[in-house]
């Protein structure tokens, strides 16, 4: 009889599963195992950690109450030289002193940080004893002033304890930190809403970083009043961060099938592969970006289109910093840490500089029709967004049509000619594939395997885009 009901329960199981919904957005089959069966080796859960956001024009001025409110007596205000002439650093400035809160200014970040403009930082931070944290400006601010507030709250540790494996220990953040408020002013990283900090590692000449739920801001104050102070190709290279964001968590490994499973929460990886929730904000902020980024670029007085891209930054951010990112961002880091005479447009830096979002997008065509074949349904999905005609495509052909989107949506937007004209030739892809290894953290949500050989090829096939 036992054998019989349990030979009807597992017939009804199939049947269900037969039954589910298989549209687009919900291919992914997702494990709802209530516990950890024996010997289960890939995850069963997934968690959703994300900063307290306030929307809002002029939202800014509120910083120096919300100081106020948490019994801050010394705070620290970081931002980059740029913009701490500009009117954003101004605001927070004059909001702390409204408020009658004593701060000091760390001007010294580096766009596109290193360890040394880290450790530069976190000096500052040790020596001052701040009871919190403002960080004005963009991703580089945000993420040096997430490190600089760990390594002041863990004096003791070094430098690499924190950095992800296999670079660094990837040791798990126990101690308490201290207050932190960001307040972005470009609309692409996210970092507002995330816990992981990114650097360039200049003895190796990658980029790598830190991951912990532990280090994301107390509060992102995003306030569209700021992308107003922008420059074009500003504002393009951080909306092709959000692009990226969106379609590289949207189909990462489902959260499932990532492994290892961990055997207590607290060592669960903040990037933990697609799921349920965090879908929902990428495939929303895929929609805000392009309906809304070419606009953006065209035109500095379109304060919908800019205010738009600022959220969307922020809800992919919440997608991507619960999913994970893949390839684009794991062969991304390389492109970007090697870079040798390419100076972007409209960065005043003193430094060769390939924008994050640049470096991150230039790979995206090869790398969507390299992923496309292990779920097709979101590829083709997600350029219906951008605003491909899908409606007699066909599977196998999801890749093809993805990248010669992105194509189009890039060439729209005036984008460099692939890695070839930011300075690198077939030459330089032994090294370019060296830098990526490092990046498992990344490299391993691909849905689909890469080996030595087929990071080359996408290297190859991203040289030129049209």
């Amino acid at each position: 009889m036992a054998a019989a009901a349990r030979a009807r329960v597992a017939r009804l199981l199939r049947q269900l599963q037969r039954a589910a919904c298989q549209c687009p957005t919900h291919s992914h089959t997702y494990s709802q195992a209530p516990g950890l069966p024996p010997g289960k080796t890939t995850d069963y859960a997934f968690e959703m950690a994300v900063s307290n956001i306030r929307y809002g024009a002029g939202v800014t001025k509120e910083v120096g109450m919300d100081l106020q409110n948490m019994g801050a007596k010394n705070v620290c205000l970081m931002t980059d030289r740029n913009l701490s002439q500009l009117p954003p650093v101004q605001i927070v400035m004059d909001s702390l002193v409204k408020n009658g809160v004593n701060f000091k200014v760390y001007d010294n970040v580096r766009v596109e940080p290193t360890d040394r403009s880290f450790m530069e930082a976190i000096e500052f931070a040790k020596k001052g004893a701040f009871d919190a944290y403002v960080a004005v400006g963009g991703g580089s601010t945000m993420d040096t002033c997430k490190a600089a507030n760990l390594y002041a709250s863990s004096p003791h540790s070094d430098f690499l304890d924190y950095v992800n494996a296999p670079i660094g220990k990837g040791e798990p953040v126990s101690v308490p930190l201290k207050p932190l408020i960001a307040v972005p002013t470009t609309s692409g990283t996210g970092s507002e809403t995330t816990g992981v900090a990114i650097f360039d590692y200049e003895q190796l000449k990658v980029k790598t970083g830190i991951a912990s739920r532990a280090i994301k801001p107390t509060l992102g104050l995003i306030d569209p009043l700021h992308t107003l102070h922008m420059p074009d190709r500003v504002v393009a290279n951080s909306g092709f961060d959000v692009l990226c964001h969106a379609l590289e968590s949207y189909t990462a490994l489902p959260y499932h099938m990532r492994s290892p499973c961990p055997s207590n929460p607290t060592t669960r990886p903040t990037y933990q592969g697609s799921n349920p929730i965090s879908d929902i904000w990428a495939v929303h902020a895929l929609r805000m970006v392009a309906k809304y980024l070419k606009r953006a670029v065209r035109n500095p007085d379109d304060l919908e289109a800019r205010s738009n891209m600022h959220l969307a930054s922020a809800f992919a951010g919440i997608g991507f910093g619960n999913a994970g990112v893949h390839l684009c961002h794991g062969m991304s880091y390389p492109i970007s840490g090697l870079v040798k005479t390419y100076k972007a447009k409209d960065y005043n830096v003193d430094h060769p500089l390939v924008p994050h979002g640049l470096s991150v997008v230039l790979t995206s065509p090869a790398v969507f029709t390299f992923t496309a074949q292990m779920s097709p349904e979101r590829h083709l999905e997600t350029a219906e967004i951008l605003g491909a005609d899908t409606r007699t495509a066909r599977i196998p052909d999801a890749g093809p049509i993805l990248a010669d989107t992105l194509r189009k949506f890039l060439f729209d937007l005036d984008v460099d000619d692939g890695l070839a004209a930011i300075g690198y030739s077939k030459a330089d892809i032994p090294t370019l594939v060296k830098g990526t290894l490092p990046q498992e953290r990344v490299t391993k949500l691909a849905p689909r395997p890469q080996s030595e050989e087929d990071l080359s090829a996408l290297f190859e096939a991203s040289m030129k885009l049209y």
